[in-house]
């Protein structure tokens, strides 16, 4: 990277088995399938075709993250890279909607509720009952955590509101030293980030889709503000 830029690299990991069968998946610790693996290795291709190298990769606490790491980076030439996770970086919870599909949802719930809750900014889907064993305060991902901070469901302005001290506190400041990053995370995390970061309005981010591996690369200016961003596709 030149003296003067400013780059984060971002990549949604890539399909996974629930994916394939409609399944919101959330918190739900779920692997990725082999397309998502062969997707998330031509990504890592292409990112070592534009010669675009990594200081380090920040993901989540969940395996399809990790794999979509493990997968890009081996394909990259870049498998040592030093990692960071955090439960910050996790996709949306979904609440009582992880493991149903669209058609038991629509059944319970209807489908205009549906929508409001899956592309809306502040609505959440149903929440897990604290007892659940679905909630995260019983999974050992988690058991460092204060379990008041463990959401039973969230809207996106939720997912944003956890994600957001992570971006400020500790990838802007690597970012600003010229710090050359790659995250890897989840649909709606990204989401809440690219409308942080380009200031995008509760309307506006309904029509933002990110597609699985895919690299999304952002140039920042001296004030860390967004100056460009491109799609790798």
């Amino acid at each position: 990277m030149s003296e003067g830029e400013r780059r984060l690299v971002i990549v949604r990991h890539g399909s996974s088995v629930w994916n394939q069968c409609g399944r919101f998946t959330g918190w739900t610790d779920i692997l990725l399938d082999e397309q998502g693996l062969a997707r998330d290795a031509a990504a890592g291709r292409k990112l070592a075709e534009l010669g675009l190298e990594f200081d380090e990769v920040h993901i989540s606490v969940l395996r399809r993250t990790r794999q979509s790491a493990d997968s890009l980076l081996g394909a990259a030439g870049q498998p040592g890279l030093p990692r960071y996770s955090t439960w910050r970086l996790n996709e949306r919870h979904y609440g009582q909607l992880q493991g149903m599909n669209r058609q038991e949802i629509f059944a319970r719930w209807g489908e205009q509720r549906f929508r409001r809750w899956w592309r809306g900014y502040f609505e959440a889907p149903p929440p897990l009952d604290p007892d659940d064993p679905r909630h995260p305060r019983f999974d050992p991902l988690y058991a460092q955590l204060d379990p008041a901070l463990l959401p039973c469901s969230e809207s996106l302005a939720d997912c944003q509101h956890r994600l957001l001290p992570y971006w400020r506190e500790v990838l802007a400041p690597r970012i600003a030293a010229h710090r050359s990053l790659l995250v890897i995370s989840h649909g709606n995390a990204i989401r809440g980030l690219v409308m942080a970061l380009e200031k995008i309005s509760p309307d506006g981010i309904q029509k933002v889709e990110i597609p699985p591996s895919t690299p999304l690369v952002y140039r920042f200016d001296d004030e860390l503000e967004a100056v460009g961003r491109d799609w790798l596709v």
